[in-house]
């Protein structure tokens, strides 16, 4: 029995750590007015955050087409895959996880498993790497998908915004709603945990906010991953949190598009 892992890019794994773990990563489309790029095949995020900084109107994300995930598991399939589990960026966030269901639903040869990570960006990735981890030392695809929801209970994802605008122009707000009509200064503070966007507080400086989110590690934290839209304070931030995190990758265009640029997040399992 061979089993696959297969998620998509809203995960923010970086190709390098995909393809060592034998991940198969299925991108999500970005649209800058009638242009349309394929997340990290045509556009990098170092390119999504410079073409954000040209464009008054906020780009648009879209799920991959069921056709892109058949074609992902006709490949695994003929690689001799007999089980594809699927861990999907959060339903709450994204219709991703429902295209893949359809495509699972008419693929033929392997048994597919769709499962919602409830999670987004660094805290998705952690999650399909462990995944990946597991299948490659033999895991069944019960045993694997097993692991991922126990795991996606106990994985925290935490964020710092600049500004809320991005959230709220793409309508993935959330119960942050409260945090709309503050005083310009605050730096929202958010929770994903869940796979929703919560409001998790509010500081009045990018410092002070910054302080609050390396706070919220605890002691008994692991898999500690951090990831930024481009920050420039990111090494403060990293010296400020006092330990070393286990990556720190790239938020691209998907994540992006919503947090905004300078947006920091982290996730932790405990």
């Amino acid at each position: 029995m061979s089993v696959r892992i297969v998620t998509d890019s809203g995960c923010d794994l970086s190709p390098e750590a995909a393809e060592a773990l034998g991940i198969t990563v299925v991108p999500l489309s970005i649209r800058f007015g009638s242009t349309e790029y394929t997340d990290r095949v045509d556009l990098t995020p170092e390119q999504f955050y410079a073409e954000m900084e040209t464009q008054d109107e906020l780009p648009e994300t879209a799920a991959p087409a069921p056709g892109a995930f058949a074609a992902a598991f006709d490949q695994l399939i003929a690689e001799g895959a007999t089980d594809i589990v699927c861990v999907m960026l959060s339903e709450a966030l994204s219709a991703t996880a429902q295209s893949a269901r359809t495509a699972a639903s008419q693929a033929k040869g392997a048994n597919v498993h769709i499962v919602d990570s409830k999670s987004a960006t660094i805290g998705q990735g952690t999650l399909v790497m462990a995944a990946a981890s597991a299948a490659a030392e033999g895991s069944s695809a019960a045993d694997v998908i097993a692991l991922t929801e126990t795991q996606s209970t106990n994985t925290h994802v935490y964020g710092v915004l600049n500004t809320l605008d991005n959230l709220k122009k793409g309508g993935r707000i959330g119960n942050a709603q409260a945090l709309l009509g503050t005083m310009l200064s605050i730096k929202p503070c958010i929770d994903l945990t869940t796979g929703a966007v919560e409001e998790a507080g509010k500081q009045r400086t990018r410092k002070k906010a910054l302080a609050w989110l390396a706070s919220v590690v605890p002691d008994n934290a692991t898999n500690l991953a951090i990831a930024h839209g481009q920050a420039s304070d990111i090494d403060d931030f990293l010296a400020l949190l006092g330990q070393t995190p286990d990556r720190v990758d790239i938020i691209g265009p998907v994540v992006g598009t919503h947090g905004g640029p300078g947006v920091i997040g982290l996730t932790f399992t405990a």
